[in-house]
């Protein structure tokens, strides 16, 4: 706020592209033919973007403004479905995985977070599914987080950590630090059986009246094997003012169009403030 008062956080761009963007080219990464949004009431740019818009497209060309036109062209995930749900009211993450329960049906699914934005060769989502194939079952995207922040994440306990993997023993939405059984914070990555769905019919609300997807994974854990995995990757909080500008600041130094120029202008700028420092010192 107040950038997000009238345009979703999704819509955020970083250089380029929104959040939800990069979101869903790392769900196709990752092998994903079907994406489902659950949106809201404030939210109905983000299925505008994937919209195509014949109108632009004729002013690009006529313009001769192809590259732009190729780019706007790309946007839309080409051989996937889009389907939009729109969720009632804002009852958590929870209920928005519910939301997507008559479309997911009995398969395995990715729940990905975009304002979680994940720099990584392999796509995060991709790597999970990787897990989630050779242990049999779900995962969820964990990164050591401070022991100050643990009352920011869900934290997960386990046996032990092996390859980057460990099994579940429980988990607990934002603990106190004095209380959090682990620093392996959970970030918006998952991969879930649809067990989870029956969990989250069971749970009702929890902490801040919201249905909350870590009280269905701790019900869920009681059947099933559920996995922690490090991803492999370089994570950007861009829900929070700072991890949002260290993100857009190291995607524009690894822009193929604006990396040099834009490096060459830090440079400046780190040279302006080492100047005011002495100045000041």
């Amino acid at each position: 706020m107040p950038a997000t008062k009238a345009s979703p956080k999704e819509m955020l761009p970083i250089v380029d592209k929104p959040l939800i963007q990069y979101a869903v080219d790392e769900a196709l990464g990752a092998g994903a033919d079907t994406l489902v949004f659950i949106t809201g009431s404030a939210k109905r740019a983000i299925e505008d973007h994937f919209d195509s818009n014949s109108e632009l497209e004729r002013e690009l060309e006529a313009a001769g403004k192809r590259e732009l036109l190729a780019a706007v062209r790309e946007i839309a995930p080409g051989g996937a479905t889009c389907i939009y749900i729109r969720q009632s009211a804002p009852l958590g993450l929870g209920h928005a995985v519910l939301c997507a329960q008559k479309v997911v049906g009995d398969e395995y699914f990715y729940v990905h977070l975009a304002d979680d934005l994940i720099d990584a060769d392999v796509p995060a989502l991709k790597q999970m599914c990787k897990v989630s194939a050779s242990t049999q079952g779900s995962v969820v995207g964990v990164q050591t987080i401070p022991i100050d922040e643990t009352d920011k994440y869900g934290v997960v306990e386990v046996d032990s950590m092996t390859d980057r993997i460990g099994r579940l023993k429980g988990i607990v939405e934002k603990p106190k630090p004095e209380d959090a059984p682990s620093q392996l914070g959970v970030v918006g990555r998952y991969v879930l059986s649809p067990g989870i769905f029956d969990a989250l019919a069971r749970i009702g609300r929890g902490a801040g009246g919201e249905i909350q997807l870590t009280d269905a994974i701790a019900v869920m854990l009681k059947k099933e094997a559920v996995h922690a995995y490090e991803f492999e990757g370089v994570r950007y909080d861009c829900g929070s003012k700072l991890g949002y500008l260290k993100a857009t600041v190291d995607y524009a130094l690894n822009h193929p169009s604006l990396g040099e120029s834009f490096a060459d202008h830090l440079i400046d700028v780190a040279d302006q403030l080492r100047r005011r420092k002495r100045a000041s010192g």
